[in-house]
């Protein structure tokens, strides 16, 4: 292969270019089968071996249905907790203690919680944006306290009324408490690619938020794709910063569909060496902040693409799948989740 290609590919594989890749694509086309040949030779090596198994935290019951317009029953949010229970998954993010005001879909947390049926292997966790909902959240017996920030200062002004600094002093009292208390904390950083109001973010900001929970004591940071603009290429350079500061077992994913890359994604991040990544059976959700995102990525579609790499999640796709019928039933809404899909037309 001559040099000049050589350059490309080296250049598209360490991510400093894109417009020497796209240089590279206007190639007359017996060369550009061979640059990407060893692209993808070189990505290998880059990034070495998939992880052999993934923790999937569940995030439909709270992130799924937090936007829905009308309020679901207590009791069918608590059947579709039961339903993903039984399908083998070890976490599971069950409400949000938010003040009825703002989120109306997450008034009945502590019945919720109360009413779910608990598995040995199975963590119930629960979304606190102060200390208020912390209390709530303990009282009610939540395994495991979620805090969340923005690398958007916009974002984080729409959302929860407060700055990017005034969030990070809430969770740090939050993490204070459950210190305390001996509860594991989990982190949320949305926008970590883009912003619905800023556009895109850089990586070194997302990387300054995650820093910062870690510090604090956060046990998992999660990096949200918010609005689901990411592609591989910008999900890897984000990933590629934070790593510098957060080790990489410390990371998920949290990948919205709203460009159809949330699967692609989520491979980048298995490249990396991420192998947590959070969904939503039936790809429910949205953000009520972020106009035009559309749902998370469906449980059953990530499944689907564990299973056929190969990597161990302890989950079974089927039961995934009956949750997502139930709860599509009960919406009267259609599931979202393409393995489903082609799966009911089987």
């Amino acid at each position: 292969m001559c040099q000049e290609s050589q350059f490309y590919i080296y250049d598209f594989v360490s991510q400093k270019s894109l417009a020497s890749f796209k240089m590279a694509s206007k190639m007359k086309n017996w060369i550009r089968p061979k640059i990407l040949q060893n692209a993808a030779r070189c990505l290998s090596t880059t990034y070495g071996s998939l992880p052999t198994s993934v923790k999937i935290v569940e995030v439909g019951p709270r992130d799924g249905l937090q936007n829905i317009k009308d309020v679901v029953p207590t009791e069918t949010k608590v059947k579709l907790v039961d339903l993903l229970s039984e399908a083998g998954l070890s976490s599971i993010e069950v409400t949000s203690f938010v003040s009825p005001k703002w989120v109306p879909q997450m008034g009945d947390h502590t019945d919720v919680m109360k009413g779910i049926t608990r598995h040995k292997n199975t963590t119930y966790a629960a979304l606190t944006p102060n200390i208020q909902g912390y209390n709530g959240a303990v009282s009610a017996k939540a395994d495991e306290i979620a805090v969340f920030v923005a690398a958007s200062e916009s974002f984080s002004k729409k959302n929860i009324n407060c700055d990017i600094a005034e969030s990070l002093r809430r969770s740090s009292e939050v993490m204070e408490a459950a210190k305390r208390d001996k509860i594991p904390v989990r982190g949320y950083v949305s926008c970590v690619v883009g912003c619905p109001y800023e556009g895109k973010i850089h990586p070194i900001k997302v990387a300054e938020v995650s820093k910062q929970l870690y510090d604090m004591g956060c046990c998992e940071i999660s990096l949200g794709d918010t609005i689901g603009v990411a592609t591989p290429i910008a999900m890897s350079e984000m990933l590629e910063e934070v790593a510098k500061c957060v080790p990489l077992n410390k990371l998920a994913v949290h990948c919205h569909d709203t460009y159809g890359q949330a699967i692609s994604n989520i491979y980048a991040a298995l490249q990396m060496g991420v192998s947590v990544v959070d969904s939503s059976v039936a790809g429910l959700g949205g953000c009520p902040y972020a106009k035009g995102a559309s749902g998370n990525v469906a449980t059953e579609d990530v499944l689907y693409l564990l299973n056929g790499l190969g990597i161990e999640t302890g989950v079974s796709l089927e039961k995934v799948m009956k949750a997502g019928t139930y709860i599509c039933q009960e919406l009267g809404r259609n599931t979202s989740s393409k393995v489903a899909q082609a799966k009911s037309k089987l």
